[in-house]
């Protein structure tokens, strides 16, 4: 009686009919399969939804008779039927999960000769930058996007709750008190009567999960609890990052600020020079034109780098959840920020690690639950209910010997037509299935891609870096050397407008370059996962 199974691409097979009601599908084909045969009854040409109870009060001892005064007992076919659940223990459902198929490198190209052991769980106090540590700690504890993902938990939570409540009994209590009056005329004696009824009962019912409908259902809500989670660490890590990003934009624009006020301390050192030199008569008004201009577009720059600022002050205020009139960062240089010595680990344990490739994780083992769960769909549903207490037409009676009364009953439930409905769930399910499972190869995919582009970025930008620093430290001594020339009236002014612009630009570079290789290791940081957790026995070598 085990159903046929259904791999993801493969046959459409309804689970009691077998494969001749299939045909081949691939996954971009869009003709639903050919619908099954009209299915039979579990108990042969009887109707398929059976309910055999009994109710009666516990002080008659008088059996149900049925035509020719034989005594039906009415609990028998219950009975009956739990007694053959045992016999159908081999029918119960079975799910053929989809292949993953991933393509899991063994190394990254552009790690080669790093260590397996990831980042810390601390990454960012790598950067040995106090402020950034205490804004990252802020960030976490008081982010509203973080804090927002956390009441999604809670709602994922409280659906696996009402998901699981299907797997127990529900109990529950009633109680009623009625005062009727009849007409006397309906009756034709023009008397008229009244009476009461009191009563009280508890009642109970139980649906047997023998298929395992709705275990499947509470499992696949407790991994979308599980994704939930996956995503709130996502969102944490995300917010992380742009903390990280946010303040090395604004001490970067700290930095060109300075550079730019500099260079305009020096521009104008050499414009009073110049006009030393053309009253008296050793420059003309064109070198004076052109300094004064050099003066003009530096200070016409300054305001652009303020704007950076005071806009990423903002958005490290709204980052840690304050209000940016309320808030304030100091910053510095970012001569001060070290770079820490990133080790990517193994793209193997990345996929452990980063939690959108766990929430998609989550996300395909949810959908195979629900593929599951309508698969069982199909076959019957067994309900047991329940029902004591007491009645009486007399409130002091309520509880005598006469008053007691209880109902029992079984019910089974065996779909036979609904008009393609079961059929058209599941394959909803495999086709939800089906993208679960594409998304979580994305997600694997594209965890594989960031952590090489970040590599790749912040090896190139620690290169540029280096080169950079020579150029500038070369930039600086021509000009130096020229200014002292042109005190000696050794150069012309346009060698030391060129140096004096050459410099400016080279420094201004070097803080762009920095800058740079500080968002790809936040990058790497962020394409990894956030920081791993120490393995247990130690580092491998």
């Amino acid at each position: 009686m085990r159903p046929r199974r259904v791999p993801i691409g493969g046959p459409v097979v309804h689970p009691t009919t077998g494969a001749d009601s299939a045909r081949r599908r691939q996954p971009g084909d869009a003709r639903p399969a050919r619908r099954p045969q009209k299915r039979r009854s579990v108990r042969g040409d009887r109707p398929s939804d059976v309910n055999e109870f009994r109710s009666e009060p516990v002080s008659s001892s008088r059996p149900r008779r049925g035509r020719g005064g034989r005594t039906v007992p009415s609990v028998v076919p219950s009975t009956v039927a739990v007694l053959l659940l045992p016999l159908l223990a081999g029918c119960f459902v079975d799910t053929e999960k989809p292949e993953l198929a991933l393509d899991v490198p063994g190394r990254y190209v552009e790690g080669r000769g790093t260590a397996e052991v990831g980042p810390a769980l601390d990454w960012w106090r790598g950067f040995r930058s106090g402020e950034l540590t205490r804004l990252m700690e802020e960030a976490q504890t008081s982010n509203l996007d973080i804090a927002a993902a956390v009441a999604r938990i809670m709602q994922a939570d409280a659906q696996a709750r009402v998901a699981g409540a299907l797997l127990l009994p529900a109990l529950s209590g009633a109680g009623s008190a009625t005062r009727t009056r009849s007409a006397g005329a309906a009756s034709g004696s023009g008397i008229s009567t009244e009476r009461s009824l009191y009563s009280t009962s508890l009642s109970a019912s139980y649906e047997l999960d023998f298929w395992g409908k709705n275990r499947a259902g509470q499992l696949a809500a407790d991994e979308i609890a599980v994704a939930t989670r996956f995503d709130r660490d996502t969102v944490a890590l995300t917010a992380m990052a742009s903390v990280g990003n946010a303040y090395f934009q604004l001490v970067a624009a700290q930095d060109r600020l300075r550079i730019a006020r500099d260079n305009l301390a020096a521009a104008n050192r050499i414009l009073s020079l110049i006009r030393e030199r053309f009253a008296a008569g050793t420059a003309n008004s064109l070198d004076v034109s052109q300094q004064e201009s050099l003066v003009a577009t530096i200070r016409a720059n300054l305001p652009a780098f303020e704007i950076t600022i005071r806009q990423n002050v903002a958005t490290l205020a709204v980052l840690v959840g304050r209000t940016p009139e309320h808030f304030a960062v100091k910053g510095g240089t970012l001569d001060a920020v070290a770079v820490p010595r990133i080790a990517p680990g193994l793209p193997s344990d990345l996929i452990n690690q980063r939690p959108d490739i766990r929430a998609a994780e989550a996300q395909l083992v949810a959908a195979n639950h629900s593929v599951e769960q309508a698969r069982a769909s199909f076959f019957p549903s067994i309900r047991l209910t329940g029902q004591n207490g007491v009645q009486s037409a007399a409130l002091a009676s309520l509880f005598g010997p006469g008053a007691w009364f209880y109902t029992a009953a079984a019910s089974l439930s065996q779909p036979i037509f609904d008009g393609g409905a079961l059929l058209g769930q599941l394959e909803g399910s495999q086709g939800r299935q089906l993208e679960s499972l594409q998304l979580y190869r994305r997600a694997v995919i594209n965890g594989f891609a960031d952590v090489e582009r970040a590599l790749v970025a912040l090896k190139q930008q620690t290169e540029r870096e280096r080169l950079q620093t020579a150029a500038v430290r070369a930039a600086r001594e021509a000009f130096s050397i020229s200014e002292q020339r042109l005190r000696e009236g050794i150069v012309d002014f346009v060698t030391v407008l060129n140096t004096q612009q050459t410099l400016f630009t080279a420094q201004d570079v070097l803080v762009q370059v920095r800058l740079a290789r500080l968002l790809a290791a936040v990058s790497l940081y962020q394409a990894l996962g956030g920081g791993w957790p120490p393995r247990i026995g130690g580092n491998p070598a």
